[in-house]
């Protein structure tokens, strides 16, 4: 892939993301949404993610292929080291060492916030479906995670029952006094720097 690049979402990027997570809702489990969301609705995720972590685009030759962003873990203060991780690729830019770029641009930029613990939660089966297979815990494992939990037949879509993995990753040492977390604005120019604005073809 010649010309990837990794860049901080914006609110206008809205429809072209939603273009690449509506198959995911219409035609996988890996989201439990039923309903695909609009564009408003959408763009007022990305600037709602945007206040407090990173959410950060994929493009290659001009065009968006993917997209991954952090989330709260939970909403008590004593969670503030933990986040919850997502990444969305367009399907045909699997496999191509994206999803793996876009995971350690998002890492680089929860490090500089000094987030401690990244945790996945993946839709799982047994016995893969045309809904679901391994690829995302596979990919999670290979990119340093852990299995730490399993729910089973928690979620329900297209008339089955699926389980859900908690998987999770170490960023950091955990010591007595951690240096308190900072928001995603207050660390953007210099991950922009740092990160987005060297070159990000070597995949």
């Amino acid at each position: 892939m010649e010309d990837l690049r990794i860049r901080v979402a914006k609110p206008e990027d809205a429809e072209e993301l939603l273009d690449i997570y509506v198959p995911y809702v219409t035609g996988t489990a890996i989201t439990f949404e039923y309903e695909v969301p609009s564009v408003e609705e959408f763009r007022a995720r990305i600037t709602h993610v945007l206040e407090k972590y990173p959410y950060l685009v994929a493009e290659a030759d001009g065009a968006v292929i993917g997209y991954a962003y952090a989330g709260a873990f939970k909403e008590r203060a004593a969670y503030d080291w933990a986040v919850e991780t997502s990444i969305y690729l367009r399907k045909d830019k699997k496999k191509h060492g994206v999803g793996r770029k876009l995971s350690e641009a998002l890492e680089q930029a929860l490090n500089m916030q000094h987030i401690l613990n990244v945790n996945a939660c993946i839709t799982y089966i047994e016995k893969e479906d045309e809904y679901v297979t391994k690829n995302s815990a596979q990919f999670h494992e290979h990119m340093g995670y852990r299995l730490v939990g399993k729910f089973c037949a928690c979620g329900y879509k297209f008339g089955r029952w699926y389980d859900m993995i908690w998987m999770e990753k170490f960023l950091g040492e955990h010591t007595a006094h951690p240096a308190a977390v900072k928001r995603f604005p207050e660390i953007k120019k210099q991950f922009e720097i740092e990160y987005c604005f060297r070159k990000n073809s070597d995949i």
